[in-house]
């Protein structure tokens, strides 16, 4: 079993926003897998999912970003899933729009989710790092994360999404590498 976490504000004032493409990532995998309803358990919204030959849990911290540590700690504990087994999607600055990478642990590059998630558990977990680009200006970035997604920004955004959940599978086996490839090529065939 695993454990796939989405990170993002709860709130309809958030929902767009580029700060909740981890949420908008497991929206999608849920659609696309066929997962359960979401409900309210682990300070978050749970839903189960068949993700190739692998069931996952499906995790959206509803403690606001800078405490998702403690949704992602509680249920990691109570289902007993090891940190290896634990994946996140998050929003990364420092990733242009529309790219994606996959590590294990390492720092959280001032990312208030990791850093909380990190506090909570250790650095041993695997990140989805899905880019949304930088605005240009360090004083401009508050805002941004916290802006709305641009109706510019549409076309890559759903083949994104699209990917990161076609291309799931792969993550669910292990093989990051192959998953990052794979996304990659998708958004290159999609014409991203």
């Amino acid at each position: 079993m695993m454990l796939l976490v989405g990170l993002g504000n709860p709130g309809r004032a958030y929902a767009g926003n580029r700060h909740n493409i981890g949420f908008m990532a497991i929206d999608r995998i849920a659609r696309d897998h066929s997962a359960g309803l979401f409900r309210q358990k682990f300070q978050g919204l749970v839903s189960e999912a068949r993700i190739g030959a692998e069931r996952a849990i499906l995790l959206m911290p509803q403690t606001y970003m800078n405490e998702s540590g403690r949704s992602v700690g509680e249920a990691s504990r109570f289902l007993k899933i090891p940190l290896a087994d634990i994946v996140v999607f998050h929003d990364e600055l420092d990733l242009p729009a529309g790219k994606v990478r996959v590590k294990t642990g390492g720092g959280d590059a001032g990312h208030n989710g990791l850093k909380s998630i990190t506090a909570h558990l250790g650095a041993g977990y695997r990140r989805v790092r899905l880019g949304i680009g930088h605005p240009g200006d360090k004083t401009l970035v508050h805002n941004y994360v916290l802006g709305d997604f641009a109706k510019s920004e549409a076309g890559w955004l759903d083949a994104l999404l699209a990917a990161l959940s076609a291309d799931a599978p792969l993550l669910a086996k292990g093989e990051d590498d192959a998953f990052q490839t794979k996304v990659f090529k998708d958004m290159a065939a999609a014409g991203f």
